[in-house]
């Protein structure tokens, strides 16, 4: 006279995910990095260019780099820090 409930189980069927090269260049994410990183970089160089090369009578393209490269760090990091992928 033992009457214990019968428990029934649900099968769970989990789907794999497709992660992979392909995925992530047709991410979102990466556009938006892409495009922030273009602009930080379009920012850094106006910078150089109405601040140093105004007082260079010739400038070449190596003396504005590391304005460019800071500037495209700082929109690189716009879309990817912490805070930004509500993380922080």
């Amino acid at each position: 006279m033992n009457t214990r409930p019968e428990i029934k189980f649900k099968k769970l069927e989990i789907a794999p995910e497709s992660k992979g090269i392909g995925k992530f260049i047709k991410s979102q994410h990466l556009r938006k990095s892409l495009i922030y990183i273009l602009i930080g970089a379009l920012a850094g160089f106006g910078f150089f260019y109405f601040t140093e090369a105004q007082q260079m009578h010739a400038w070449a393209l190596s003396d504005s780099l590391s304005s460019i490269f800071i500037g495209a760090f700082l929109g690189f990091f716009i879309t990817n820090s912490p805070c930004a992928r509500n993380r922080c």
